[in-house]
């Protein structure tokens, strides 16, 4: 599979890296039940598979997705880049809850650490920079952990250009991790510039847009998601739907002229920006990314591309 340098690091990312989001079971914003060896095996396929980088989070799962992560990384002979995040936490009822105390950052460090079995993290982004007023203070306290070299590099997600100003002041970040897909195209205009200007790397999550990019959801198979699957209250779930399962459908014919699944297509499309080190994927079994780090190394045609481009502006504006 293709590497790209993420910004001005010595990290060498696969195009495609292992996505943990779903792994983590059951919380606020989960994906509904998931077996825990389903996800040891994926885990060990996508790096089978020439993946060399997992992303994941504290708030997978409540911890969870990190300590399935970290059983798999004992199963393997050699490390791939581990990539995680500090700044979202939860509740005693598994929901959400924003922290950006200096103190606590210091502490998910060592709780990072601990889950994942891992003597330093290659990439700790911060989650969400909320609250705002605490972005500095929780900034601080990560370049903190970065000086005592317990992390190797520090990594924004869900920041505005203004945001990722604020702690360049402090600690230039490396990297920037923005939601991005056909469906939500807001990174590429101010975002993707700067990071370009400033050497950002660029790693993209949710390019098959939380799956609905694969085409396998109508309306009927969303209605029979878990009931505690967090897609229920996405409005591309819902009031949306219908518009995006009518793009899906005139989606469709680009990716078999080329013999690929949606899926695929969905994904290289988002590669297709040169600004773009790499684009996250989730899977929650082995054929799930089987079919999709496939799609690391497809270089859309221009024919594609603009097709495309004509699709997105009609129902997408």
């Amino acid at each position: 599979m293709r590497t790209r340098r993420l910004g001005n690091t010595d990290l060498e990312l696969t195009t495609i890296g292992m996505g943990t989001w779903a792994i983590g079971g059951p919380w606020e914003y989960g994906w509904g039940p998931q077996n825990d060896d389903d996800s040891i095996g994926v885990i060990l396929t996508a790096i089978d598979s020439g993946i060399n980088w997992i992303d994941t989070a504290p708030a997978y799962g409540c911890g969870h997705g990190e300590e399935v992560v970290g059983r798999a990384l004992r199963q393997m002979s050699e490390s791939p880049i581990i990539a995680t995040k500090c700044g979202l936490t939860w509740d005693d009822k598994r929901r959400k809850v924003n922290c950006l105390d200096h103190n606590a950052i210091l502490a998910e460090a060592d709780a990072c650490l601990r889950r994942l079995g891992v003597d330093v993290i290659d990439l700790w982004q911060l989650h969400w920079p909320v609250p705002d007023e605490q972005l500095e203070e929780a900034w601080e306290a990560m370049a903190k952990v970065l000086e005592q070299g317990k992390v190797r590099y520090l990594g924004a997600s869900n920041f505005t250009v203004d945001q990722l100003r604020r702690v360049a002041k402090i600690c230039p970040p490396v990297s920037l991790q923005p939601p991005y897909s056909m469906i939500n195209r807001k990174a590429e205009f101010e975002l993707f510039d700067y990071c370009c200007e400033n050497q950002l790397g660029i790693v993209c999550y949710s390019p098959m847009q939380k799956g609905l990019l694969t085409g396998k959801y109508t309306e009927k198979r969303v209605a029979e998601l878990a009931p505690d699957d967090h897609r229920h209250r996405d409005p591309n779930f819902n009031e949306k739907l219908k518009i995006n399962l009518a793009l899906i459908e005139k989606l469709c014919p680009i990716a078999l002229r080329n013999d690929r699944t949606l899926a695929q297509l969905a994904i290289a499309w988002v590669l297709r920006r040169p600004e773009v080190t790499a684009a996250i994927v989730g899977a929650r079994n082995d054929k799930q990314i089987a079919e999709t780090v496939q799609a690391g190394d497809w270089i859309l045609s221009q024919e594609d591309i603009d097709q495309i481009e004509e699709l997105l502006t009609h129902f997408h504006p």
